[in-house]
């Protein structure tokens, strides 16, 4: 077995031989055998998490038990590594949860987790599966504006075999991939000619189903408070506030202390 080169799938922990394998088996005798659930959620601007929800078929960690075990425990090592939390409901199931303080903090947490640093010696035993997130943010006084874009390069999970011949005609037949926002007043999917349309828009979270065997693009705009605006104009109507009470309800200090008698001193 190879050593693991990306996020999204246990596929990309196998050779290419026991991936062929698992891909057939999967699709004669299972329905969706890997959920992988990822969401994004936006507490307040300083504070976030992003959620990684992954459940396996029963009788594909029987397959590929040591394997599946391994690529779960490397999951699990990664989230320590990020300084989150991970919860094994089961031995195919697992809830993994990372914080993040501000937009660049999940950015590179959230890329760093889906592309681990090190190389990989068998390269051409894994499918490529390549993961961007990129957030840009601007502020504008007391609202900061947060564009999201989210790339995944699923196409090497639309297997040919050597002589041509397709392995896997439906890959998203075993593989249901999802992936969400939420965001505290919502967020708005932008539409280019490669995004995708959200699956649901449901309060203020939208939910995307990602495609195997296929680019998906992701894309969507939301709005945040912003600490330093917010902060500024408080500071800013207090000192107003004080400034008013000052001088129209408090009597002026040159005048209030100008009429009071000087204090007698004590006879030694």
């Amino acid at each position: 077995m190879t050593n693991e080169k990306n996020f999204y799938s246990m596929i990309s922990r196998f050779s290419t031989r026991s991936l062929t394998w698992l891909l057939v088996f999967g699709s004669l005798l299972l329905t969706g055998c890997v959920n992988y659930d990822i969401g994004v959620t936006f507490d307040n601007p300083n504070h976030g998490e992003f959620v990684q929800h992954i459940q396996l078929g029963e009788r594909l960690t029987s397959f590929s038990g040591d394997s599946v075990q391994e690529w779960l425990n490397s999951i699990e090592r990664r989230t320590r590594k990020l300084e989150g939390k991970s919860q094994r409901i089961s031995n195919q199931e697992v809830i993994v949860t990372i914080p993040f303080n501000n937009g660049k903090e999940l950015e590179t947490k959230f890329n760093e987790f889906f592309n681990p640093n090190g190389q990989n010696p068998d390269k051409t035993a894994i499918p490529k599966i390549a993961s961007q997130m990129k957030l840009a943010q601007n502020n504008f006084l007391l609202l900061v504006r947060n564009r999201l874009s989210y790339d995944l390069d699923l196409r090497s999970l639309s297997l040919v075999a050597n002589n041509g011949k397709v392995l896997v005609n439906n890959p998203s037949s075993i593989l249901d991939l999802k992936f969400g926002l939420n965001t505290p007043w919502g967020a708005r999917s932008v539409k280019t000619d490669t995004s995708l349309e959200p699956e649901i828009k449901k309060g203020h979270q939208l939910l995307w189903q990602l495609k195997p065997g296929e680019i998906n693009h992701v894309e969507a705009v939301f709005w945040l408070p912003s600490p330093i605006g917010w902060g500024t104009l408080l500071i800013v109507l207090f000192i107003a506030g004080g400034m008013y009470l000052r001088y129209n309800f408090m009597p002026d200090p040159k005048i209030q202390f100008a009429n009071t008698p000087p204090i007698p001193h004590s006879p030694t």
